[in-house]
């Protein structure tokens, strides 16, 4: 029987695809950053309700607050406030009811506005 010095000529190979993705994520971290078409149409799209969203909360949120005034007036103050108090309450609600109908204005006003870029971008990615 003869034994076989050269043990230390194995191949050893180790492939973690875990250990390569978190290479990858780290290295994309400091690469210049392109503007990817695909990631560009996403954003696009997603701006088209954003404009339309903040306005909405802002207008909903004012009257909310101003139909709050009116309830403070009627349950908290009473007397001397408690018709003013409706008035202020319905008319804080006539506002929050209008947010909603603002909100699809505005988006899709901005739909209008973005259209053509985005079909432009889309054409070209469908290529």
């Amino acid at each position: 029987m003869t034994e076989n010095n050269n043990t230390n000529e194995a191949f050893n190979y180790t492939y973690s695809a875990k250990q390569q993705s978190e290479i990858a994520n780290i290295r994309k971290k400091y690469m210049p950053a392109e503007e990817d078409k695909m990631e560009l149409l996403r954003k696009l799209d997603r701006s088209v309700t954003t404009k339309g969203t903040v306005i909405s909360l802002i207008v909903g949120i004012l009257g909310a607050l101003i139909l709050g005034v009116g309830m403070c007036c009627c349950l908290v103050w009473m007397g001397f406030w408690f018709v003013p108090g409706i008035i202020i309450g319905i008319l804080g609600i006539a506002v929050v009811s209008v947010a909603y109908p603002i909100y699809l204005k505005v988006t899709k006003a901005e739909r209008e506005r973005i259209a053509p870029e985005i079909i432009k971008l889309s054409d070209e990615l469908m290529k």
